[in-house]
C-alpha cells in the first residue's frame, strides 16, 4: 500500500459505517479499520463483547469481512475469541505490559527516524506534514470521537516514519506492539494531543531537513515524554488501590 491509501485508510476509519460501493477485496480492510477506530475512539469498550451478526448490521456488510476482519484481529490481539459467544475487547493493557512496549520502542523508533532523515523521499515528508496538519485541526476537538481520530492520525505519522526509513522489520515489529491502539484507550486528555503535536513537528524537522541525529534525538524525547503522560496513569491506579486496602 502506498502513502496516500494508508492515510486514506485512516482518514476513514473513525466513521459508524462502511461506504457503499467498495469491493470483496476491501471490505474486510474497511472493517478492520471501523473496528480499530471505534476501540480507538472507545465507542467499543474493553472488556466488552463483539458479536458477527451484530456488527453485520449495524455496519451493513455481509458476514464474511465481518469474520475475516475479526480473525485478522485476533490473530493481532486486539480482540479475544470467546467460544460460541463471538468476540471480546480486551481489558487496558498492563503496567508490565506497558513498560515493555515503552522500551521496545525506544530501541526501534529512533533508529527508525534516523534511517527516515537519510532516506525519506520528499513525497513522503509531504505525508508526515499532511497527517500533522490533520492532527492539528483535530488538536483539542471535544468528545472521543475527535480524540480517536487524533490517536489514528498519531498511529499513521509513526507508521509513515518507519515506512520512509526502508526497514520493514522494523515497521512490523512496531506495527505488532499496536501502540497507539492500546495507549489511547487508557486515557481522554487534550493536553496529551497538545503535547504530542510540538513534539511531532521536532520529529518532521529533523528529517525534512535530512538530520539523522536530530530526529533520532527527537524521536526519542518524544517517546520519553509520552511514557511519562502515560505512566502517571498506572500510578494514579496505584496509589488510589493503595487508599482502598487502607480503608
Amino acid at each position: 500500500m502506498d502513502d496516500e491509501a494508508m492515510i486514506a485508510r485512516r482518514r476513514g476509519a473513525m466513521t459508524g459505517g462502511i461506504p457503499p460501493g467498495r469491493s470483496r477485496g476491501r471490505l474486510a480492510d474497511e472493517v478492520y479499520d471501523t473496528l480499530l477506530g471505534q476501540m480507538m475512539s472507545l465507542r467499543i469498550e474493553p472488556g466488552s463483547r463483539v458479536t458477527i451478526d451484530a456488527l453485520a448490521r449495524e455496519l451493513g456488510v455481509s458476514q464474511t469481512p465481518i469474520r475475516d476482519a475479526l480473525n485478522r484481529m485476533e490473530a493481532e490481539g486486539l480482540v479475544v475469541r470467546v467460544p460460541h459467544a463471538g468476540y471480546r475487547i480486551p481489558p487496558q493493557i498492563t503496567r508490565h505490559r506497558f513498560e515493555d512496549m515503552l522500551e521496545v520502542r525506544l530501541l526501534l523508533e529512533p533508529a527508525a527516524a534516523r534511517r527516515s532523515a537519510e532516506r525519506a523521499s520528499l513525497q513522503q515528508v509531504a505525508g508526515l506534514r499532511r497527517l500533522l496538519d490533520e492532527m492539528a485541526e483535530l488538536e483539542g476537538g471535544g468528545g472521543l470521537m475527535a480524540y480517536g481520530a487524533f490517536g489514528l492520525r498519531d498511529a499513521a505519522f509513526h507508521d509513515l516514519v518507519a515506512q520512509s526509513a526502508e526497514n520493514q522489520v522494523i515497521r512490523e515489529a512496531l506495527a505488532r506492539l499496536h501502540t497507539h491502539v492500546h495507549l489511547f484507550r487508557l486515557l481522554h486528555d487534550t493536553q496529551v494531543t497538545h503535547l504530542a503535536m510540538a513534539e511531532h513537528e521536532e520529529v518532521l524537522a529533523a528529517i525534512a531537513a535530512r538530520d539523522p541525529d536530530a530526529a533520532a534525538y527527537a524521536m526519542r524525547r518524544h517517546i520519553l515524554r509520552s511514557g511519562e503522560r502515560f505512566r502517571r496513569l498506572f500510578n494514579e491506579a496505584k496509589g488510589a488501590d493503595g487508599m482502598v486496602a487502607e480503608a
